[in-house]
Formats: C-alpha cells, structure tokens, sequence
C-alpha cells in the first residue's frame, strides 16, 4: 500500500454557532462541539484511508475556552499516526469573532478511527508520510498516547473481569 502525506488528508471544517446550539449563557454546548469534532475528524481519516471508517475512541477533550453564540467555529483536522488498520486524528479548535476577527484555541482532542473493509472488518490504512518537524512531534506524541490507551484498556478488561 502507498505511503500517504499528512497533508493529503488535512481538513479545515467550520461551523457557526446559533442560539439552538448553545446553552441560557449563550456558550456552545459541549455535545454539539462533539458531533462537529467527530465529523471533521472523520473526513480526514476517510481521506488518508479512503474508505469508510470508524469513532474507536476519543481521548480528551480539552475545554479551554468558551465559544458563543454568532461565533465561527474552525475545526483543524491532522492524522497524527496511523497504525495497521486504526489512525488518530487530533482537531484544534478555534473560535473566531466575525465582528472583530478575533480568534482563539477553544478546544483540543485526539480520535482514534478504525477503517472498515467491504465485509465489515477493520482494513488496512496507507502508511503516513511525516513531512515537517511538527509532524514528527504529533507522530511521536500520538505513539505515546495510543501506549496509555493500550495501559487503559488493559486496566478496564481486568477490571470488568473482577467484577470491580
């Protein structure tokens, strides 16, 4: 399978925020922030990978600052790493004043997407090109990252096999 450069699959999405979408202070609600997380992140798995995938996990979501009402929202998509079948995507979020053209970090997260075969099953994915030092920062950050994910699981599979 072709190796794939990060900036293939790189995704700018945005979004603005209505008053149906944030709470009686006029902030984003965070489930409608998830959703559109979700979406763009999405997007760039199936660009790198081509083909249908799946939300494994999403490990952390940083609220940084609130996002309001009237606002735009800027969605950053990156595949940081890709591993046999699975990839994760980090998204940073900005909110951007269209009044004054202020913008500012929101929010910041790590998805994990599995791609799925014709019959249903996990799929290979292209390796990753790492183009720039900043891609070899994500790339080494999300290596340490799918290890505590690994820990995690482990821990939880345990646990559930006690009882605990």
């Amino acid at each position: 399978m072709k190796p794939k450069k990060g900036s293939e699959s790189r995704t700018l999405m945005t979004y603005r925020v209505l008053p149906q979408d944030t709470n009686p202070a006029g902030n984003l609600h965070g489930g409608v922030l998830l959703k559109q997380l979700d979406l763009v992140a999405a997007t760039a798995a199936m660009r790198h990978a081509r083909k249908p995938v799946v939300t494994a996990s999403i490990d952390r979501m940083n609220f940084l600052k609130p996002a309001y009402v009237g606002e735009l929202i800027l969605l950053h998509a990156n595949v940081n790493m890709v591993g046999r079948t699975s990839m994760e995507i980090g998204v940073r979020v900005e909110a951007e004043n269209l009044i004054t053209g202020e913008t500012r970090h929101t929010n910041s997260a790590y998805l994990t997407f599995v791609a799925i075969g014709e019959d249903g099953r996990p799929s290979p994915v292209p390796p990753l090109v790492l183009e720039t030092g900043v891609d070899h920062r994500r790339h080494r950050e999300a290596q340490e990252r799918r290890t505590m994910r690994k820990q995690e699981l482990q821990r939880e599979r345990a646990s559930s096999e006690t009882g605990d």
